[in-house]
């Protein structure tokens, strides 16, 4: 059976969560993952530009992640018809271990770093700062079910993923950190 992309149910204003509950389409929960979709395109982005093979695979699983985070996110039933994936501590661990590889290369930080030096740099500052709003309105909507303290967890420690991988290819693409010096 073919699917079409239109069904015509969300002409009013509202949509379906997994599991058939109608909510309006400004819904808390209906923001908090089409945020993370939003990151997902983001990465994306990332992803198209001249990087390394190792940082585009490592992307593309984190994308996969992110479309579980947001099914997780899209569901509003205990015991749905529908098989939902899950996060794992592993795939938290798995971004841990991706931001220690990057680090070990990079200079200390000493102060805070602004933005730019290069438009793929550019982008992970984007998408980390995507990232945050999806994790804040994430937890606006924790209280609502059970299963959003690992999508938490996986976008806090993906925004910090994206900094470092915009310190990684500052290095890489020869791009300069300028640090941030306030006036005082």
């Amino acid at each position: 059976m073919e699917m079409k992309i239109y069904t015509k149910t969300g002409d009013k204003g509202e949509t379906s969560l997994i599991g058939g509950t109608r909510v309006p389409k400004y819904h808390d929960r209906i923001e908090a993952y089409g945020t993370v979709d939003e990151l997902i395109s983001y990465i994306g982005l990332i992803r198209d530009q001249k990087i390394d093979s190792n940082t585009i695979n490592t992307l593309i699983e984190i994308q996969d992640r992110l479309m579980t985070c947001a099914s997780i996110l899209a569901t509003d039933c205990e015991n749905c018809k529908v098989k939902i994936p899950e996060l794992y501590d592993s795939d938290i661990e798995f971004i841990e271990k991706e931001i220690d590889k990057m680090e070990k290369d990079l200079p200390p930080l000493s102060s805070f770093i602004l933005p730019g030096g290069h438009s793929t740099v550019s982008y992970c500052h984007i998408a980390r700062n995507v990232c945050r709003r999806a994790e804040r309105n994430s937890i606006k909507v924790q209280n609502q079910f059970k299963h959003s303290e690992k999508v938490i967890q996986y976008l806090n420690r993906l925004s910090d993923y994206l900094f470092v991988l915009s310190r990684k290819l500052s290095t890489d693409l020869f791009a300069r950190e300028i640090p941030w010096k306030p006036r005082i």
